[in-house]
C-alpha cells in the first residue's frame, strides 16, 4: 500500500483545543538533554533557549514510504501531517534562522526512523528523540495513545531566556505552522 505522506487529505478531522497546553506559556525549560536522532549526541533545550530563540515543534510520528499508516490514523484529530509540517519548517528554515531562531523537531517515535526521515527529506535542523517521554513528565506535554503506543500531540513552542514564550496548540493544518511561527517572530501574528 503506497501512501503519499507529503500531502494532507482534504477531510482530516480538526483537533480541538482541549486546554492541555495552556500551562506551558511562562514555564522554564528543564535541563533535559534529548538524543539527536541519527547523530548520537545530546541537545539541551534549555541551553539552546538561553543563548537564543528556540523553535521546537513536537509531532507524533512521520510515515515511512511503502508502509501503511497505523489503522485509523487519519481519523485521529491532529495526528496526520508530520511530513508536511516538517517540510514546511525545512522550506522556511532560512527565514527562521534569519530571525535568530534555532529550529528542532521533537518526537517519541523510533530514533532510527527519525534519522531515516531526516535524511530522506534533507532536513536542515535536528530531530530530537524523546522516547522516554521526559518532556511529558517534566513539562506536561500532551500525549495520546494509539495501538498501545504513547505519542505526543502536535504543538510548537518558542522559548527565549530558557522560558517558553509562545505555544501554538492545537496545530492545524500542520503544513501552515512554520508560516505561523515566522509571522509571530516577525510580530505580525
Amino acid at each position: 500500500m503506497a501512501t503519499d505522506y507529503s500531502s494532507l487529505p482534504p477531510d482530516l478531522p480538526v483537533p480541538e483545543d482541549d486546554g492541555s497546553a495552556d500551562h506551558l506559556t511562562g514555564m522554564t525549560l528543564p535541563p533535559l538533554p534529548l538524543a539527536v536522532a541519527g547523530e548520537g549526541g545530546k541537545f539541551d533545550l534549555r541551553e539552546a533557549a538561553t543563548v537564543g530563540t528556540l523553535v521546537a515543534f513536537v509531532y507524533p510520528r512521520t510515515g515511512t514510504p511503502g508502509q501503511p499508516l497505523v489503522p485509523g490514523w487519519d481519523d485521529i484529530p491532529g495526528a496526520r501531517g508530520c511530513t508536511p509540517q516538517s517540510c514546511a519548517f525545512r522550506e522556511r528554515h532560512f527565514a527562521l534562522a534569519g530571525l535568530g531562531a534555532l529550529v528542532v523537531g521533537i518526537s517519541a517515535m523510533d530514533p532510527r526512523e527519525q534519522a531515516a526521515f531526516s535524511e530522506r527529506e534533507q532536513l536542515p535542523y535536528a530531530l530530537l528523540n524523546d522516547g522516554p517521554l521526559a518532556l511529558r513528565d517534566e513539562l506536561g506535554l500532551p500525549t495520546f495513545e494509539v495501538c498501545g503506543t504513547t505519542l505526543y500531540k502536535r504543538l510548537t513552542f518558542v522559548a527565549r531566556a530558557g522560558t517558553i514564550e509562545k505555544v501554538f496548540y492545537p496545530v492545524f493544518p500542520p503544513d501552515r505552522n512554520a508560516a505561523e511561527v515566522e509571522a509571530w517572530l516577525r510580530g505580525i501574528d
